[in-house]
């Protein structure tokens, strides 16, 4: 019963000195690394190139690839919704990953092809973005904008290697499936039809013995 008694009166103690220490503002590593990421995304959202900087200029820095706690995403991701080419280039140049992936999959190329922004999508494929990489569904760039029917990502996308045979994981279908579907979709599925064949990715082989 002592024992207890002791054990008890322990953790209240160290449940009173974390409040303490709370309340006046020290923080775990971890917790710090949390508000860094914070701050560093929130300097994103409000266009803050200052604050941006500040929080990159550490050589060992990781924020440039951060991700929001609620939605996964990341600078790019937020950069690309609000089509800022300044700043998405200003990302890519720091290093940030143009294939990071939020919540639902979707990468900066994806998100850029749902929201039409073409002029995105080029600079991150020019930035090293995998042209044929699918969201959560399995939907890559070129299938979204075969099913929007927009031309313009289209022809970009297909001119930067994407693969209009390669099927999401939802319906099993591929960009050409979709527009061979859609009435609509005639002057894509022309293009689709025209496009030279996606070569294979050689296979890699061990030594032979």
């Amino acid at each position: 019963m002592v024992h207890r008694q002791s054990v008890t009166r322990f953790f209240a103690k160290a449940r009173l000195l974390l409040a303490i220490l709370v309340a006046i503002g020290v923080t775990t590593p971890a917790a710090a690394q949390f508000s860094d990421s914070y701050k560093f995304l929130k300097a994103v959202r409000d266009a803050d190139g200052a604050e941006a900087q500040k929080a990159l200029k550490t050589p060992s820095s990781t924020l440039i690839n951060t991700r929001d706690y609620g939605t996964g995403e990341a600078a790019l991701h937020i950069v690309v919704k609000r089509r800022d080419m300044t700043w998405l280039s200003f990302l890519l140049g720091q290093g940030a990953n143009p294939d990071i992936r939020d919540n639902t999959g979707n990468t900066p190329l994806t998100m850029a092809a749902q929201l039409g922004f073409t002029e995105g999508a080029d600079l991150l494929l020019r930035g090293g973005a995998a042209i044929n990489q699918g969201n959560n569904s399995g939907e890559t760039a070129l299938i979204i904008a075969t099913q929007q029917r927009d031309i313009p990502m289209v022809r970009v996308l297909l001119a930067n290697g994407a693969d209009p045979r390669k099927a999401d994981r939802i319906a099993g279908k591929s960009a050409h499936d979709y527009a061979a579907e859609d009435p609509r979709a005639a002057a894509v599925l022309k293009i689709l039809d025209a496009a030279p064949p996606v070569k294979a990715k050689p296979q890699m082989s061990g030594p032979k013995l």
